[in-house]
């Protein structure tokens, strides 16, 4: 909802302040202007990425109009989970979690949350290391390092689709340039036609550098900075499953393993510990 607002501010904004400025709207209709910058722009986005981040891209973006999922309530049934894997750990044992890892689709408390089931990377995530302190393969500080490397390894990856549209926004005011340079040349072929007709093609040439800057700073810019913040919400959330599931490991107690968690969500997101406290029995 925040990107269709932004856009719609940024639009009324440049688009109102000409109108206001005597300017007509039909005067910055040239579509061949269009055609080169937003085209050029495209065609060196696909040249300049392979086809699983062209398709990640395409896949993330209709995602903005949604916003964040991450809210202080899915937080909350993310820990609300952990405690319940916890305790049921700390009364039976951890060889009791085997059949809810193995199959968290079928288990009775994995789907007592329907929303963080629905997260397959961070329910992948929990199940794995869960699984690792079932079988007591590793220790605190050898798995500590084995989920640092995964989340460097997440983060690089979730970095691309911002990486890649915040260059493409880079090269846009670039594209511009060429479109008004070419607009130049049309308008200097043209130099014997009078005053009315160069004044309009020099308008032409001019509009071209406009809609790459505009394009630039107040549509592609934006979206990269948005996947930005959407990576970084998806890597928070894997955090809070680590710090949880480390401080479990290392033999805190279940309600103190799920505080350690809640002390590294966003202060936004973060619920009270009564709040949490409350909540947590209410589902248990």
């Amino acid at each position: 909802m925040n990107l269709i607002a932004g856009f719609l501010v940024v639009i009324f904004s440049v688009f109102g302040g000409f109108l206001a400025s005597g300017g007509q709207l039909l005067a910055l209709w040239h579509p061949p202007e269009l055609i080169i910058i937003a085209g050029g722009a495209l065609g060196a986005f696909i040249i300049a990425n392979p086809t699983k981040v062209l398709k990640t891209v395409a896949k993330d973006i209709p995602t903005l109009l949604k916003g964040s999922k991450y809210t202080k309530e899915l937080y909350m049934d993310l820990l609300a989970l952990l405690y319940e894997l916890f305790m049921k750990a700390r009364k039976e044992g951890l060889m009791s979690l085997e059949s809810h890892i193995e199959e968290p689709d079928q288990s009775p408390i994995f789907t007592k949350y329907p929303r963080v089931l629905d997260d397959h990377h961070a329910v992948d995530f929990m199940t794995d290391y869960l699984r690792l302190m079932v079988t007591g393969t590793a220790n605190a500080f050898e798995m500590e390092s084995l989920m640092d490397l995964e989340l460097e390894t997440h983060h690089n990856e979730g970095s691309v689709p911002q990486n890649s549209v915040q260059t493409m926004a880079d090269g846009l005011p670039g594209f511009g340039i060429v479109a008004a340079v070419m607009g130049v040349v049309i308008t200097m072929a043209s130099i014997n036609e009078g005053p009315e007709v160069i004044g309009a093609k020099v308008a032409a040439a001019l509009v071209g550098t406009f809609l790459g800057i505009l394009l630039s700073y107040g549509i592609a810019g934006p979206i990269a900075s948005s996947l930005g913040f959407k990576a970084a919400d998806e890597a928070k959330f894997i955090e809070v499953i680590k710090v949880s599931l480390l401080a479990s490991l290392n033999g805190y107690s279940p309600q103190v393993a799920v505080e350690f968690g809640r002390k590294v969500i966003f202060e936004s997101e973060r619920p009270g510990f009564l709040e949490l406290e409350d909540y947590v029995k209410r589902k248990s």
